[in-house]
């Protein structure tokens, strides 16, 4: 595989998209779906797609078939999850262990279908524990039983849910301060956006690190 390489796959929702950011030498394999504003061009996963191949771990960014498409507006959670089953062969053809994250809506995605679909984990970024000024809205139920290893990294002034918000529970969480629902922070922050964003990237790295088989070999 070279780097970068771009694939469709279909799916009962319709064609999907993986573009893959290869490892030298994989130990595991990470997912990340994007959320229902954006797709995988977001500041955050772009971070990890860029820094994680070097440290040992491969980078599935998957675009959902409504973006593929070119619709503007994400469709019912069922549908994005329909999907993400349907790529997921795709992502576990490597044979090593895959790890189901995503941004926002796909985080979401990711704490619904991961323990069916045999995840090793589940990274949250941007977890959105409730609509913005809507708080008992809450999702927490669906972060609560991943029944995974879970990471949420969350920004410290996110109107989805700032990590005061977030409910004790089976999983860790990294807060990046001043950050927003895009890990954008303000110019007057006392840290920069590129800090931040290293801030989220050794977080994640962290994690991965104390997560993941020690060997990863293929087919472990």
């Amino acid at each position: 595989m070279t780097p970068y390489e771009t694939e469709t796959v279909p799916t009962d929702a319709g064609e999907a998209r993986v573009t893959w950011r290869p490892a030298a030498e994989p130990r595991a394999v990470l997912a990340l779906g994007h959320g229902a504003g954006g797709g995988v061009e977001a500041r955050d996963l772009q971070a990890l797609a860029g820094a994680l191949p070097a440290r040992g771990v491969t980078v599935a960014l998957v675009e959902q078939p409504w973006r593929v498409a070119g619709k503007k507006v994400a469709p019912a959670p069922r549908t994005l999850d329909t999907a993400w089953r349907g790529l997921w062969p795709a992502l576990a053809r490597p044979g090593l262990p895959v790890v189901a994250g995503g941004r926002s809506a796909g985080a979401r995605v990711a704490c619904r279908t991961g323990r069916d679909l045999g995840a090793h984990a589940v990274l949250a970024l941007g977890f959105p524990l409730h609509p913005p000024g809507r708080p008992e809205r809450s999702r927490a139920e669906e972060l609560l039983g991943t029944g995974l290893p879970t990471l949420v990294v969350q920004g410290g002034n996110d109107p989805f849910g700032r990590p005061g918000e977030f409910p004790a529970g089976p999983y860790g969480l990294v807060e990046i301060a001043h950050g927003d629902h895009g890990f954008a922070v303000p110019k007057r922050a006392p840290l920069g956006q590129e800090e931040a964003l290293a801030l989220l990237v050794e977080g994640v790295a962290d994690w991965l690190a104390g997560t993941l088989p020690a060997t990863g070999m293929r087919g472990a």
